[in-house]
């Protein structure tokens, strides 16, 4: 299956972006996991099949009502196994 890192760029801290984008996650059954960056950005590392991929994306460009996306950074990664959706902290 696919692996992609997003890096979504904007006022996406302190607006439920993880949180929301975790119910997401858990509804489309893709599984990696979601986190803050130091410098006010998220990042994720997602795997699923093409469709549920491309459907992650498209809601990471808006994000929840509050978040203001200016830029979502797709890169390919090598294969990785996740047995589920996870928030990271710290």
């Amino acid at each position: 299956m696919p692996v992609i890192h997003l890096l979504i760029k904007g006022n996406v801290q302190g607006v439920f972006y993880r949180a929301t984008a975790k119910k997401i996650a858990d509804k489309l059954k893709i599984t990696g996991w979601i986190k803050n960056t130091k410098d006010g950005n998220v990042e994720a590392i997602v795997t699923g099949d093409e469709a549920q991929l491309q459907q992650f994306i498209n809601w990471c460009k808006t994000g929840p009502e509050k978040a203001n996306v200016t830029d979502v950074i797709i890169t390919f990664q090598p294969e990785t196994f996740f047995t589920h959706f996870e928030i990271v902290r710290g």
